[in-house]
């Protein structure tokens, strides 16, 4: 095997989901982000959720066209860090974002 080769090999793309082998793609996308921004974000189809920790862009991919039923051109995943305590005693937790680009055609109803 040639060095060329052995490159070729190794940049091969990972399309393999890696947590829908033990969870469901209910537990993978586990809220959707409401905010200001992400309401205005939504008239350029891109939308945010709340997903689970050990979930890549994979496992987000199909849970996304399991439950609605649409086809993500774009995911981009955001590790949230932990902002630590306020002086009201509010927690902000870490947890993980990912923001799902659609087509022009599609879109997803999210209730607010």
């Amino acid at each position: 095997m040639t060095f060329r080769e052995k490159l070729q090999q190794r940049a091969k793309k990972n399309t393999a989901p890696k947590a829908l082998k033990t969870f469901s793609p209910y537990d993978i996308i586990l809220s959707p982000l409401l905010t200001e921004k992400t309401h205005k974000d939504q008239e350029v189809h891109k939308y945010a959720f709340k997903v689970h920790g050990d979930a890549n862009k994979n496992d987000i991919k199909q849970a996304v066209e399991y439950l609605y039923k649409v086809h993500p051109l774009k995911i981009n995943i955001v590790n949230v860090p932990f902002k630590g305590r306020s002086q009201r005693k509010l927690v902000r937790t870490s947890y993980k974002k990912a923001v799902i680009t659609l087509s022009d055609k599609e879109n997803i109803e999210i209730g607010v």
